[in-house]
């Protein structure tokens, strides 16, 4: 039997080459504006996000995506109106939003299977409503970065220059961070929420080490990305190991090599 006959994993597959593009094309963002851990703090938001949806008797994907966004904004917002430091910010999420998580899951006693299939992914979970969810958000969000690559790459890397040539600064950076949130939102069920920050990093680390330009970086990352999904995906399955994990081993094993790479020319 050929993997793509099995119902779930056309389902994964397809889920996942959507969130192996857009994770790394957010992400290349957030790299090039140092905030490469952002991934993490609006993952614990989610995390709360999804036991809120279990106390509460609601979609905890619809739960996660609310806190993954609002966290993301708020890490924005307490940058830009009260100056405080990016690590700081982050630092006021990312436990905020883990110790949120523990309370709510005890309250909803919801510890169970379920809960760890969002926070390291699980391809049994992915349905057709989880895809249908993941490409209308997907596709949305690439299509958005598409449109607005070259304001998002001007204020990433030089956001003074930017506003003085007009750009809405500001508004720039509030719609990158609430697409870093909707990428840990669809991201769940493939990735975790756990792993999916390193599915954003990790390529584009990777492609900025083999990379000749900004654009090509970008592109790179897409390609890295994609592939380490769908490798994983693969070997998740044939091995019947953790999707989430291989994923993120393989991504990893691509920047080592490429960091090895770069230095063996470097001499």
């Amino acid at each position: 039997m050929s993997i793509l006959d099995v119902d779930f994993m056309r389902y994964a597959f397809a889920a996942g080459a959507i969130v192996g593009l857009l994770a790394p094309a957010v992400g290349f963002f957030l790299v090039q504006r140092g905030m490469s851990l952002i991934g993490d703090g609006i993952g614990h938001a989610a995390f709360a996000g999804v036991a809120a949806g279990y106390l509460f008797g609601v979609s905890p994907v619809a739960t996660a995506l609310a806190a993954s966004v609002l966290a993301a904004v708020t890490i924005e917002w307490l940058r830009s109106r009260y100056g405080t430091a990016g690590d700081q910010a982050l630092a006021l999420v990312f436990y905020t939003g883990i110790a949120a998580g523990v309370v709510l899951i005890s309250a909803a006693g919801a510890l169970n299977a379920n809960l760890f299939s969002f926070l390291f992914g699980s391809i049994l979970t992915v349905t057709n409503s989880d895809l249908a969810l993941v490409a209308s958000l997907g596709i949305a969000g690439l299509a958005l970065i598409g449109l607005l690559y070259r304001g998002l790459v001007a204020v990433s890397l030089d956001p003074e220059g930017a506003r003085v040539t007009g750009l809405p600064v500001a508004a720039l950076h509030v719609m990158l961070a609430g697409l870093a949130g909707v990428t840990i939102a669809v991201s769940m069920r493939i990735v975790g929420i756990l792993l999916i920050a390193a599915l954003m990093v990790l390529p584009v680390i990777a492609a900025g080490r083999i990379a000749w330009s900004i654009r090509s970086t970008f592109f790179l990352s897409l390609g890295i990305g994609l592939v380490s999904v769908l490798a994983g995906l693969t070997l998740s399955y044939y091995g019947d190991l953790a999707p989430g994990g291989a994923i993120v081993l393989l991504a990893a094993a691509a920047t080592v090599v490429a960091m090895a790479g770069r230095a063996a020319i470097a001499r």
